[in-house]
Order: C-alpha cells, then structure tokens, then sequence
C-alpha cells in the first residue's frame, strides 16, 4: 500500500478543496432533507432557512473532522480523492473551517428553540463527532446513523410553533434509512478501511453481508414510511413499495454495481416518501 503523500495537482483550488474535504455530497443531502422537512411542517420561511443552515453547519463539522481525523489513513491507503491526504489543504485550515462551523451550528440551533438545539446539537451533530472519534472502527459504528438519521425530523418539527416531536414511525424510517445508508457508504472502502485497522460492524459482515442489510434496512424505512402515517396509504406510496420490492431483489440477487446502484435509488426513494408523507 503506498505510504507517500500522492503530489498535489497542479491549479488545484484551496477553497475547493475545503469544500471536498467536507464530504459535500453527505453534507448537501441532509441539508437538503432537513429543508424539504421543514417545507413539509409548513414552517415559515425564515425558520425553515434557519434549520437548514444550522444542520448544514453542524454536518460540515463532522465531514471535516472525519478528513482530520483519518487523514493518516488515507496517505496511507493512497487516497487521491482526500485534499488533506495529497496536501491540497493542510490540516490547521480545515480545524479553522471547521471551529467556525461548529460556532455557526451553535448560534443558529439557539433561536430554534430549546428542544430543537438540543436535539441538533447533543443528537444529530453529536452522534456523527461520536462516529468519527470512538465509534467508527467498532462494531458499534451504525449506532450514531441510527441516533442521528432517526433525531433528524425532531430537529425540524421542535422548531416548529408550537413545538412538536417526530411521530415514532417517522424516526424509525429515518434511523433504518441511516443505517441502511452506512452499510452502502461502507461498501466500496471496505478494501482501504480493512488495510488501516478500521473495523466498523460493515467490515465485519463483508460485502455481502453489507448488500443484504442495507437492503433490509432501506425497505424497512420503506414500510414505515408507507405503513406508519395514519390512514390508507395513497396510491403513489403502495407503487414506490412495489419499486422498492424489485430494487431490493437487485440489490441482493445483481452483480457488479447493480446492487450499489439499486440500493442507491432505494435510500432516494426512502427520502422522498419521508418527506412527502410527512406533509
């Protein structure tokens, strides 16, 4: 395994690299959820502006402490694809980036409103700090997506008015999506974390194992989500589980990146209905 910092590409761009250090794509898609959930509670728009900037700051701070805190492994396994790894942005930037998201996450939980800051905060932002430094390299590595995936549409609806908590099903769909999210994002680094000691609960059930939990899990908060709201569930909901059905037998019976890919179009599934139903 190389052990040498990869050399920095030529025109590389330090504030781009900030951004690709923050684990963007995650970061954007939470952002995005919490946004659409807060559409969907029907908060007024300077509230709904408020959370998703304060989830957006919280989850930035845990996209760069995860760089930070695995930069030495991803030098090691040669990862190009890490700005910290290949020296495009050196670590006291991104710790800086990083304090002044931490702050930002703070000052805009607060006018939320106790409940919702708390559950942000401690829940949401906490679980994924918890992840990085303790949890990720032991078999309780999906315990923080769970905590957090499931506290996300309490963030919304305690800052709602009057304050509100996430109905059961609701959080179950959203911690069996985490879940079902970290075995998928485990899959195709199972080579590199395995080379670095990093053990988490996907690198010990396999790549197999990895495909056929994610599977169960992404169709489970595929029926709570369909099941869990009071009433019939409408039309469009019964097909997206029927989608959900032949996307699950891809995912465990596929070969190559079929399985990757229809477990992929699960999870998106799985945050459109959430969304939508909890209108």
């Amino acid at each position: 395994m190389a052990s040498q910092v990869p050399p920095v590409a030529r025109g590389t761009s330090p504030p781009l690299a900030l951004v690709r250090a923050a684990h963007p794509g995650p970061t954007v898609v939470v952002a995005t959820v919490a946004a659409l959930l807060a559409l969907a509670a029907h908060l007024p728009a300077p509230r709904a502006a408020t959370v998703t900037a304060a989830v957006l700051a919280g989850q930035l701070t845990i996209g760069w402490g995860n760089d930070l805190r695995d930069a030495a492994r991803d030098r090691h396994v040669g990862r190009s694809d890490k700005p910290l790894a290949t020296g495009e942005v050196s670590p006291g930037v991104v710790l800086a980036a990083l304090s002044v998201a931490g702050i930002a996450a703070v000052a805009l939980s607060v006018p939320l409103g106790w409940r919702s800051a708390a559950v942000h905060l401690v829940l949401l932002v906490g679980a994924g700090h918890l992840y990085n430094l303790v949890l990720k390299a032991t078999v309780w590595s999906w315990l923080p997506y769970a905590v957090a995936f499931g506290a996300l549409p309490a963030v919304v609806l305690t800052a709602g008015e009057p304050p509100a908590w996430a109905p059961a099903w609701m959080v179950g769909a959203g911690a069996a999506l985490g879940v079902g999210a970290h075995f998928l994002n485990a899959m195709p680094d199972l080579a590199d974390d395995l080379a670095t000691g990093v053990r988490g609960l996907p690198h010990r059930v396999g790549a197999r194992g990895c495909r056929a939990l994610a599977a169960l899990l992404l169709t489970a908060a595929t029926v709570l989500s369909v099941a869990g709201p009071p009433g019939p569930a409408p039309g469009w909901a019964l097909l997206a589980l029927l989608l959900v059905a032949v996307l699950a037998v891809g995912t465990l019976a596929g070969s190559g990146r079929t399985p990757f890919r229809a477990a992929m179009a699960i999870a998106l599934i799985d945050v459109v209905l959430l969304v939508a139903v909890a209108r």
